[in-house]
């Protein structure tokens, strides 16, 4: 690159030098030679010389006489040569000149009414780049100049037409007005204009409802009639940028078309200052202020030279050496210095200067200018106010705003004359305008009542057109009201808007599907006849997607909604067992086997405790006290198996214990355990019966879009939205969702009414809609409730064509009623019907138990009832056993007895007669051996005797 550099510049060189031979016209050899002597006498050893290159002999001679002695310790000259409209001999004179004077900084002008001013400073400006030389430009104010990818050298004593924009905000926001209208030209300068005009009121209190762009073949008189015949714009205020030599034909066309009257025109300051006859009354601009001329503007500038070198003289001799030329055409070595030497241009500052303070951003522009507010009044400019700008660099428009807020303008209304004489400040906007508006039945937005009787204070016409064509009307007649239509109530008003209403003719949102026969998808619905220009407007709920803003545009949105589900109520019918709800089932069989635990141990404890059911008494068979033995205690208040249960069952349901309590101090133990254990489970199950029966509500049978009765469905279970809507759409898009998409696919409804009819009769057990709606149906039926939480997030906004000039308006207007509540009060108002009918909350307070809640007790009382009885019975019937068995016994036992006493006297008797058998055995053995016994008693008498006692 830098022997590219270095071969044009020689060839550049010697080129012109023989050009300048040749050429008697263009002796810049000579010039140059008259400005160029040094007084040796003067000079110092800090010397910076300024080459000047200028437009004329009379700025020439402006700066020697302002550059000598301007420091004691340093010394500040000048060299200057005059700008030639060609740039490649401006080029060459400031080679030669910068050569032979050593030049540390460069002053340029340009030359009065050259169309190639932008060409001459471009080619001083490349030079001052390659070798790091600074350009202070004192007349340049092409808003190229500030962009650092092209010129990294350059300050600027006057401010770039860039910034007149902030001017014309800053006037715009004291006239009060909120609507505007830009033209500007293709070239990129106007580009830069209006870009930086629309970046101020973004998010303003301004609003640009049209910027059009015109290129040199546009046809102005055409423009203008468009422009301000257009029904939709509301702006009656209009800012030009335009060409030089375009402003004579856009101004006459303006004036031949009568569009002066209830207008502002606001023109740019090149437009303003061409002093042409086209210049009509009323018009207004800006300019730079008359102190910021030629004469001061290097007055400050060799001002601010000095103020920057003086940083520079600690610095080496190098710096300040006058054997190194710093622009050196012939070499292509930059400048060491060059660089430190910008950076300090750009840090210093020159306070109370003659053009004001001079300061510069970090494009090397001046922060502090003074504009003057121009009014064209009988022909003649004429100062009406004035606007000190700060144009510190700024990324944002919100910090753009709080910068130009803090400038000083003074601006008097009363000294100006508007277009057409008038002293009377114009509107600036349009009174009435009509548009088409459409919208579609939707409760709460928009509801719909048969005929045309409407009430004027709440209720619009709306007439549907007829699609049967067996009908002989051709429209239905409707009342429309809702949410909606106070939102168009309140736009009209604000915004001086006259509107027509109709519902849409197929009853739909939009949707882009293919229709019939025809191949190419198309539009339905609302958007349809948007796209179709049968309607201006969509003024109903219509969910802002992708799909919709591909083809037409949203305002900003007038509710924030998403999606969610519908469903009934669980009826809370409270089941036989709900008094159980608070524990567990083996909660439950625990309790009651610990019960009877607890029981068999306080039996055994005091079965077995030394002071339980057995106690010492003294011996009856000592003498001694001491001598003691366990007898049983045969007391009836001994604590028996069964008195140990009832004790047990006692103490858990807290009823009072009579009789039958522990003895034994190791039993009273487990007791006062047990009674502990009592509390904390009655405690805990009366808390979680508080909850479970007290604080209950009906619950979303779902807990939302994640469902698994969702997402995996089971026979009986239906869902479904409307087809062909923003949530149709919606789960189309979403790839987690493709199977409830087409579960639902062929359920869905074709009108939000239908779904939500059949989910009241049961037929399908969710709908899954926006928000808006469904908070609505819940709101108005207790029965139902929204499930989850809110899904799939997005918003209402009204629907307009691309590039529709009521955009901006309307979104203004919007947000504006957002910051008031307006928006609130209407939710309000529609869709929780201002809380007319108060349903069961589970934040509210707890409700009042009902016998639903406690039948189960009462069954559970009656069950005990029914159970005494049944168990007296088993008691009678067990007595009258127990007494037929006992009989039974006795006569068995009677029996058994007697039987017995038979038994026993048979064997007595057998006994006797063996005996009495035996005995005369005896008798005749001895008999036999003893013949003759006469004298002795007999043995059979003594029997016979004595067995009557046998009986």
């Amino acid at each position: 690159m830098t022997l590219l550099w270095y071969a044009y510049n020689v060839f550049m060189y010697f080129s012109i030098v023989r050009l300048q031979t040749t050429n008697e016209d263009i002796n810049i050899t000579t010039k140059l030679s008259n400005n160029l002597q040094i007084d040796n006498s003067l000079i110092k050893s800090s010397q910076v010389i300024i080459l000047g290159a200028l437009a004329n002999n009379e700025q020439i001679q402006m700066l020697p006489n302002i550059s000598i002695n301007s420091n004691k310790d340093l010394y500040i000259s000048s060299q200057c040569f005059i700008l030639n409209s060609n740039p490649l001999l401006t080029i060459a004179a400031l080679c030669e000149a910068g050569n032979k004077s050593n030049a540390k900084i460069i002053i340029t002008s340009h030359i009065i009414d050259d169309d190639n001013n932008d060409l001459t400073l471009a080619a001083i400006a490349y030079v001052a780049d390659f070798y790091h030389i600074p350009v202070i430009t004192i007349a340049s104010r092409e808003n190229l100049l500030s962009d650092k990818a092209l010129y990294d050298f350059i300050l600027r004593l006057v401010p770039p037409y860039l910034y007149e924009a902030d001017a014309w905000f800053n006037i715009i926001h004291k006239l009060k007005y909120t609507n505007v209208v830009l033209i500007y030209n293709q070239e990129e300068e106007s580009r830069m204009v209006a870009s930086r005009f629309q970046m101020l009121t973004h998010n303003s209190q301004i609003q640009i409802e049209q910027m059009e762009e015109y290129t040199s073949d546009t046809n102005l008189t055409s423009l203008i009639f468009n422009l301000t015949t257009e029904d939709r714009l509301l702006a009656r205020v209009f800012i030009i940028h335009t060409r030089f030599k375009d402003i004579a034909e856009m101004l006459s066309a303006i004036v031949r078309l009568e569009k002066t009257e209830n207008f502002v025109w606001i023109i740019n300051e090149r437009a303003l200052t061409t002093n042409s006859s086209a210049l009509f009354d009323g018009l207004l601009g800006v300019r730079l202020h008359d102190s910021f001329s030629d004469e001061n503007l290097l007055i400050d500038a060799t001002q601010l030279i000095t103020n920057t070198f003086v940083k520079f003289l600690d610095y080496p001799s190098s710096f300040w050496s006058e054997n190194t030329s710093v622009i050196d055409c012939s070499s292509v070595e930059p400048w060491q210095y060059g660089k430190d030497v910008y950076q300090a241009f750009i840090k210093t500052k020159v306070k109370d200067g003659i053009t004001g303070d001079i300061e510069f951003n970090e494009y090397g522009d001046r922060i502090e200018s003074l504009y003057e507010i121009i009014n064209i009044q009988y022909g003649q400019p004429e100062v009406v106010g004035t606007y000190r700008s700060n144009t510190s660099v700024c990324y944002t428009s919100n910090m753009c705003r709080e910068i130009m807020y803090k400038t000083e303008l003074k601006l008097d209304e009363e000294k100006i004359i508007w277009p057409s004489g008038l002293r009377k400040k114009p509107d600036g906007i349009r009174k009435r305008r009509n548009v088409t508006v459409v919208t579609i039945v939707e409760k709460p937005f928009i509801f719909a009542r048969p005929g045309n009787n409407c009430e004027s204070t709440s209720e619009i016409y709306c007439p549907r057109k007829t699609l049967n064509k067996s009908s002989d009307e051709e429209y239905e007649q409707f009342c429309c009201y809702g949410y909606c239509i106070d939102l168009l109530h309140e736009l009209s008003k604000n915004l001086s808007l006259g509107y027509t209403l109709h519902l849409v003719a197929d009853g739909k949102y939009g949707s882009f599907e293919k229709e019939g026969e025809d191949k190419q998808k198309r539009w339905d619905g609302m958007i349809g006849e948007l796209l179709n220009y049968q309607a201006d407007l969509i003024i109903a709920p219509l969910t802002m997607n992708p799909e919709r803003v591909q083809d037409i545009e949203f305002t900003k949105p007038f509710k924030y909604q998403g999606i969610t589900i519908l469903v009934r109520k669980d009826k809370n019918t409270s089941s036989l067992s709900s008094f159980l709800q608070p524990f567990k089932g083996v909660l439950w069989i625990m309790i009651l086997f610990s019960v009877h635990i607890i029981a068999i141990v306080l039996y055994l404890l005091d079965r077995w405790s030394p002071l339980g059911r057995f106690h010492f008494v003294p011996r009856k068979d000592q003498l001694d006290e001491n001598s003691l033995t366990l007898e049983k205690n045969e007391k009836n208040d001994t604590l028996s198996l069964s008195r140990s249960v009832w004790f047990t069952w006692g103490i858990l349901l807290n009823s009072g214990i009579g009789e039958g309590t522990p003895k034994s101090f190791s039993a009273r133990v487990l007791g006062m355990v047990w009674a502990g254990f009592a509390m904390i489970m009655v405690a805990s199950y009366t808390a979680n019966l508080a909850a479970f029966l007290v604080l209950d509500r009906p619950e979303a049978s779902i807990s939302g879009v994640n469902d698994a009765r969702l997402r995996n469905p089971q026979d009986g279970f239906a869902y479904a939205t409307v087809k062909g809507s923003a949530v149709d759409m919606y789960f189309k898009r979403q790839v987690e969702l493709s199977t409830m998409y087409r579960i639902m696919e062929s359920r869905n409804y074709l009108t939000a009414e239908e779904a939500i009819s059949d989910l009241k009769t049961g037929i399908i057990n969710a709908f899954i809609w926006d928000s808006g709606r469904l908070e609505y149906e819940a709101a108005q039926d207790c029965d139902l409730v929204t499930a989850g939480e809110l899904f799939g997030r997005s918003s209402y906004g009204i629907g307009l064509r691309k590039k529709d000039a009521w955009i901006d308006s309307l979104s203004h207007a919007i947000l504006s009623f957002h910051e008031k509540g307006f928006m609130e009060l209407l939710d309000n108002k529609w869709i929780y019907a201002n809380n007319e009918i108060q349903c069961a909350d589970r934040s509210s307070s707890p409700a009042t138990l009902g016998f639903d809640n406690m039948i189960g007790v009462f069954l559970l009382v009656v069950g005990g009832a029914v159970l005494g009885f049944f168990t007296l019975v088993i008691e009678i019937i067990l007595k009258r056993q127990k007494g037929r068995v006992e009989r039974e016994k006795a006569l068995t036992r009677t029996a058994i007895i007697y039987w017995r006493q038979r038994a026993e006297r048979g064997r007595q008797l057998s006994s006797v007669k063996s005996e009495s058998e035996k005995h005369e055995q005896q008798q005749q053995q001895q008999q036999n051996l003893q013949p003759n016994h006469n004298d002795g008693f007999s043995f059979d008498r003594m029997d016979y005797y004595t067995s009557p006692n046998l009986c």
